[in-house]
């Protein structure tokens, strides 16, 4: 498998997380939308680095590698790649809280409908841009 195939791989991974984000938004489940956002905005940068040639690390927010090698990434403009780096980076902090809670953090009572829709937004905007670079090339 090549780091081409590999990418293509996190895309198809991303796309159906896509859908499942729309039947979680769909039902009201605004937590788990918020975790599985950031697990597709994982996918498509982590996939982007990838199509790119660079091994990305073991960790979640990649994020900062995207402004990094910004060169790589010529046909995305740099307010793109730092809107990018800002979601990963945001969403990054709110995965575990999203998933597990707290004592004093319930994730089903205290994320709101406008939350999962920003999450979505922001997920749906970074899978079309990564399309952009690992499918349509």
């Amino acid at each position: 498998m090549t780091n081409i195939s590999l990418a293509q791989s996190y895309m198809l991974k991303a796309e159906k997380r896509r859908m499942v984000l729309e039947l979680l938004l769909k039902e009201g489940d605004y937590s788990d939308v918020i975790r599985e956002a950031q697990e597709l905005v994982e996918l498509c940068i982590k996939g982007m680095l990838r199509f790119a040639g660079i091994e990305p690390p073991k960790f979640h927010d990649v994020g900062p590698l995207l402004i990094e090698h910004k060169e790589k990434f010529r046909d995305i403009v740099y307010e793109d790649i730092l809107r990018m780096a800002a979601v990963s980076r945001e969403l990054r902090k709110e995965r575990e809280l999203a998933f597990y809670g707290d004592i004093d953090f319930i994730p089903s009572e205290e994320y709101t409908e406008e939350d999962a829709k920003t999450a979505f937004d922001n997920a749906c905007f970074i899978l079309e841009t990564a399309k952009k670079v690992v499918i349509e090339r």
